[in-house]
């Protein structure tokens, strides 16, 4: 059933906003097709210009909001884009403080594109905004958008897309809350010269049929080193799913192209080598890095907030996908009543055309403390994308809680490490030796018998390790595997750890690179 505005908010807004809108028709699929066809030739053309940044275009009023007075610009819920029929509506975002370039905005309905202009109408102005209506906001555009959709309960329609600043969007599944963002593209992440960050400059929004489920986004795409043409087809749910096909268009060679970037938070937690001084035991949005190769394997890599910039690579053919998760889903890990950071999504990538030889590659950025996102996570080629050429890329991103559908090994469900002595030892080794525990659950370890002989397989690049072993963990609750390493002066050592049975690999590949440099 549709769902319907309630009569006292309609009340409230201004005639223009309540005119009858015709019945409403999907738009045809070859249309659809069509429409992305004319992005992609204007991304083209795009990219054969030189790059305008946009920068200056807000009206003087809007120039110097500071965060308190952005605060009390609020979108009118009542105002909401197709709120009066179907099961998809669209809230929008106002420019200031940071949104200092406005989006242009379309809909498209039953194949008609509208320009989507600025309405002040639309927004309740507050306390230090109150004066801001009275001002000239002509120009003043939006800054994005946000999805909304009856995720929890049949009558009401929950937020759970957001596509606001450069190439960012956020997804948000049923019972999620907000954690880690999307964006359209990352280029030369963590290079010397420093990263550049190409923007949405315009969106086509294509209204869904009032019983659909599906919607798609149109968008235009540009920076410094090239234009693109994205296409969102995207199905909310109990985790949000977004097929996502991108035209890139390259201005002038791009060392690092980093395709389907993720970025999160990861403040400390289990990997966290030093004390913190925080009530809470863990803070973070994200606490590893999934991977599937392409030969099957599976790796995880356990989170950092390293002392110094820290990049990894692990190169493969064709993955099968990638995320970054928050496994930890337990309130008593985090004891943060505010935050609730066990609710926060975790989210994969999935080619679904073959990527071809690259590597995923990992940023751990220093972070005073959670306000800062320092981890990102993305797919370079071992093809670099040169002036003049083009490329499409197709994949699928989707939310979900701690693992992935399609994980099926038993997987880490901790790490810990400390010093590799014994209390009490009348000569003690360095302190250097570090001991390391990593607790594996699930899979083929669900309800295995204490006495089977269960194997651990290490690895490490540089150092020495021993001590090497597997033993269940207390009342069914999976197997540890546990040994030292002696580094190797203050190389860091990179290991790998998984554990098989009767010769045959039943989890996956636990993976760490240990930095002596990190301990204190």
């Amino acid at each position: 059933m549709p769902l319907r505005r309630h009569p006292r908010l309609t009340a409230c807004l201004p005639m223009a906003l309540l005119l009858a809108s015709p019945a409403v028709a999907a738009t045809d699929p070859g249309e659809v097709d069509a429409l992305f066809a004319t992005v992609t030739e204007k991304a083209e053309a795009l990219a054969a210009r030189p790059h305008d940044p946009g920068t200056g275009a807000l009206p003087e009023a809007l120039r110097d909001l500071d965060y308190d007075t952005y605060r009390q610009i609020r979108f009118r819920p009542e105002a909401a884009l197709w709120d009066d029929e179907g099961l998809f509506s669209v809230q929008l975002f106002h420019t200031g403080f940071l949104f200092e370039s406005p989006v242009r905005l379309h809909t498209v309905d039953n194949g008609e594109v509208t320009a989507l202009d600025f309405d002040a109408a639309r927004f309740r102005y507050d306390d230090a905004a109150a004066g801001l209506p009275e001002r000239d906001l002509s120009g003043a555009g939006h800054a994005g958008f946000r999805l909304h959709f009856p995720l929890n309960r049949a009558e009401y329609q929950d937020e759970f897309a957001v596509f606001l600043g450069a190439s960012y969007f956020r997804l948000v599944g049923r019972g999620q809350g907000y954690g880690l963002s999307a964006r359209g593209l990352a280029i030369d992440t963590a290079l010397p010269r420093g990263e550049e960050f190409p923007a949405f400059r315009e969106f086509w929004l294509v209204r869904p049929a009032p019983e659909a489920t599906r919607m798609t986004v149109l968008a235009l795409l540009d920076s410094p080193s090239l234009a693109g043409a994205y296409r969102f087809d995207i199905a909310p749910g109990r985790d949000i799913q977004v097929e996502v096909t991108a035209r890139l268009f390259a201005r002038r060679d791009v060392e690092r192209l980093g395709v389907a970037p993720l970025t999160s938070m990861f403040a400390h937690g289990d990997t966290t080598p030093r004390a913190v001084d925080d009530h809470r035991p863990a803070v973070h949005d994200s606490d590893g890095l999934l991977v599937l190769t392409g030969g099957g394997e599976w790796i995880w890599r356990p989170l950092t907030n390293p002392r110094s910039l820290r990049v990894s690579s692990l190169l493969d053919h064709d993955p099968g996908g990638f995320g970054l998760a928050q496994r930890e889903r337990d309130f008593d890990r985090y004891l943060d009543l505010e935050a609730r950071y066990e609710r926060r999504p975790s989210q994969w990538v999935e080619p679904l055309a073959p990527w071809g030889a690259g590597r995923v590659q990992l940023v751990e950025i220093p972070a005073p403390d959670e306000t800062h996102d320092n981890i990102v996570a993305f797919w370079v080629s071992d093809t670099p994308l040169a002036a003049g050429e083009h490329r499409e890329l197709r994949y699928r991103t989707h939310t979900f809680g701690a693992e992935p559908a399609a994980a099926a090994p038993a997987r880490v469900i901790r790490t810990r490490q400390g010093w590799g002595g014994v209390p009490g030892d009348p000569s003690p080794p360095p302190r250097s030796r570090r001991h390391f525990m990593v607790d594996f659950a699930g899979g083929e370890l669900e309800g295995l018998s204490p006495d089977q002989p269960v194997e651990a397989e290490l690895s490490a690049s540089r150092g020495e390790v021993h001590h090497l072993q597997a033993r269940p963990l207390p009342q069914g609750r999976g197997w540890r595997a546990s040994f030292r390493l002696d580094p190797d002066g203050r190389q860091p050592s990179d290991l790998r750890l998984r554990l098989s049975l009767h010769g045959e690999v039943i989890s996956e590949t636990w993976n760490h690179v240990w930095h002596p440099d990190e301990q204190r």
